[in-house]
């Protein structure tokens, strides 16, 4: 079962179309979400969350079309989106005493416990926080009324790698329910890598790929060679190559290479690389 997905998204703002999105995020998984600024990704979210309405296509959250959501399956969506979204003139308790009357399964515990977690002086005001402490208590609020699915847009923005480690750490956690899920978008590809079962790469509006992300490894790696190697290696199995000042690089479809080719390990940040700034033979 999927706890959300898009099919066939599109929605156009100006010169940029987001074009016939599809992927999903499966019951018990955590689907990382991968691009370049202005890919479409906060866009896609938006339409998710019902904040953003699609010119084309379906967005769905627990098999329903996300705009028809009620008050009870909303309030099962656990959501932070990049920016800080908590009023910057209330403290933790204030925060907490607000949240109360806006989810019914509001939990006081749980979100101080994060708090502690986290390091969070109760008795500061937003404004007072730290960008990165304003993230980890938006993180902490998403995190405090039952949500079955997370949507989290750039959450360790802002954090240095100890916090970020903390976020994931967390993260895991939470995933240990197998009814849950988690749609992540970030920058930090190797955060992703640690967590992430699926890896969704979206590339100007359009998806490139979405696939497991231990399949994704095992699909592709770097090739090494001079301009003439890479092209004896042939169209079928070069992805894609970039040139560089001592010869050239490609990534290449591992079933494709002649038997006895010195391959590489591709990461996802590899991967997304090749795919965004290479070219084609």
């Amino acid at each position: 079962m999927n706890n959300a997905q898009v099919i066939g998204l599109t929605k156009r703002f100006g010169d940029f179309t987001l074009d016939r999105v599809s992927f999903a995020v499966p019951e018990g998984c955590v689907v990382g979400f991968i691009g370049e600024n202005g890919a479409g990704k906060s866009t896609t979210i938006k339409c998710l969350l019902g904040l953003v309405n699609p010119d084309g296509g379906k967005a769905e959250v627990f098999g329903k079309p996300a705009e028809t959501l009620s008050k009870e399956e909303k309030n099962r969506i656990g959501a932070v989106l990049g920016e800080n979204c908590l009023p910057e003139n209330l403290t933790l308790k204030e925060v907490s005493a607000v949240m109360k009357n806006v989810f019914g399964n509001w939990n006081e515990g749980c979100f101080f416990e994060y708090a502690r977690k986290f390091a969070l002086p109760e008795e500061k005001k937003m404004r007072e926080f730290s960008r990165g402490m304003q993230q980890k208590a938006a993180i902490a609020v998403a995190l405090s009324h039952e949500a079955r699915l997370l949507v989290l847009d750039e959450p360790t923005s802002g954090l240095d790698p100890v916090a970020r480690d903390e976020i994931l750490d967390i993260l895991y956690d939470f995933m240990q329910d197998e009814s849950r899920s988690v749609l992540i978008s970030s920058h930090i590809v190797s955060d992703l890598e640690k967590l992430c079962d699926y890896i969704v790469f979206i590339h100007g509006g359009k998806i490139v790929f979405a696939e497991e992300k231990d399949a994704l490894k095992e699909k592709y790696a770097i090739f090494r060679g001079s301009a003439e190697e890479v092209a004896a290696l042939g169209k079928r199995a070069v992805a894609a190559y970039i040139p560089g000042g001592f010869g050239m690089s490609a990534l290449v479809y591992r079933d494709e290479a002649p038997a006895g080719t010195a391959l590489e390990r591709a990461g996802i940040e590899d991967i997304m690389l090749y795919f965004s700034r290479g070219e084609r033979l």
